[in-house]
Formats: structure tokens, C-alpha cells, sequence
């Protein structure tokens, strides 16, 4: 059946979001739909885990110095810092992905976004809010994870974060996750369709 030729490039994804909007609820409901065909990339981070999070799952981490080294022998796709610590994604990890004709999703901030959609500018850029800023600021109090200093440096980086929203392709509100996830599946959906991504099914024409 001609629709179910391997696609030859893997679509690159990038979600962004301020922290606290819930950005890993949504990714692990739409990595459950999309179970199999979609990569998940792993950034590295200089910052402490959290509670729960686990090395290699949630992210790589690793000390300043060895990020450093990374950036000095350029294996980054892209790096960032963000409130006080290093954020990067793995360029050979995704190079190899996406010509296997895997898609990629990635969760970065907005700097790291501006820099993969320089290098890769048909990746697409999807932006996740809050229905609102008095829930973000209830969602990140809830975490119980922060200090009220830390809460407001992150609400105060999400207003910074905000002004960033006209270069991305598409805006997700993350009211209800299940809604939110499907939303981002029809985006993915209809960026599948356009006629650059299949060409290859009509090669035998």
C-alpha cells in the first residue's frame, strides 16, 4: 500500500513551554499515542533531579565541566542556560533519528529553540501555556518543590518566555492534558501531509 512507504527524514519537533505548565504530563500522554514512531530526546542538564526524575529518562545529567566539554567539541544540536544551569540536545543522537525517517521531539526552552530552528528551519515549534498566568503561578506552588524566591524567578522567566510565542509555529493551551496532547497529535498530523514530507510516495511514478 503506497501510504505506508518509510518516510526518508523523521520530522524534528520542538515543545516549549514555561516551567510548571506541564509540559512532561503532555509528552508522556502523547509518547503513549505515538508509541514506536516517535523519539523522545533526552537532554543533558547541569541541574540537580528533582524528586522522581531518573538519569537517562527524564534527563541526562551531568556536571558543568563535562557539559563544557561538550560545547567545546561541538556534539550539541543546541545549548542554553536557564536559570542558572546548562541545557543541550545531543546532535549525533538526532542526525541519526531523523535520516533513519524517525520523528524527533524535543523539550527545550527558547533560547535552545531559536538556535535548532537557525540550524533546522523546517522544524516544527509548538508552544505550550497554562489556560492562564494565576494557574501557572498555582501549578508551580503545587509542585512543592521550590522555594517562594525560586516560584518567582520562574514566573518572572515565564513572562520573558512569553514575548517568544510569534516565532513559534503553533500555541497549546494545556488545560486539560488529554486535550492538549490531541491537539499536538493533529499538528504533527498535518505537518505529515505536507507535500515536502511526502514526496517519497510518489517516487515510483
Amino acid at each position: 500500500m503506497i501510504g505506508k512507504k518509510k518516510k526518508k527524514k523523521g520530522q524534528l519537533i520542538v515543545l516549549s513551554g514555561p516551567s510548571g505548565v506541564g509540559k512532561s504530563t503532555v509528552i508522556a500522554e502523547l509518547m503513549g499515542e505515538r508509541r514506536g514512531d516517535i523519539y523522545f530526546s533526552v537532554s543533558f542538564t547541569t541541574r540537580a533531579p528533582r524528586v522522581g526524575e531518573a538519569d537517562g529518562v527524564n534527563y541526562n545529567f551531568v556536571t558543568r565541566e563535562e557539559f563544557e566539554e561538550m560545547i567545546v567539541r561541538d556534539e550539541l544540536l543546541e545549548h542554553a542556560e536557564y536559570v542558572g544551569n546548562y541545557y543541550g540536545t545531543s546532535l549525533k543522537v538526532i542526525q541519526d533519528k531523523l535520516n533513519a525517517g524517525i520523528d524527533v521531539l524535543l523539550d527545550i526552552e527558547v533560547q535552545g529553540a531559536a538556535k535548532v530552528r537557525a540550524k533546522c528551519p523546517e522544524a516544527v515549534l509548538i508552544f505550550i501555556i497554562p489556560p492562564s498566568f494565576e494557574e501557572l503561578s498555582r501549578r508551580l506552588h503545587g509542585r512543592a518543590t521550590d522555594q517562594e524566591d525560586v516560584i518567582a524567578g520562574r514566573l518572572e522567566k515565564a513572562r520573558e518566555e512569553y514575548q517568544h510565542i510569534p516565532s513559534y509555529d503553533y500555541l497549546v493551551v494545556n488545560d486539560k492534558v488529554s486535550e492538549a496532547a490531541a491537539e499536538i497529535l493533529s499538528i504533527l498530523k498535518a505537518e505529515d501531509c505536507r507535500t515536502r514530507n511526502r514526496l517519497h510516495l510518489i517516487d515510483d511514478i
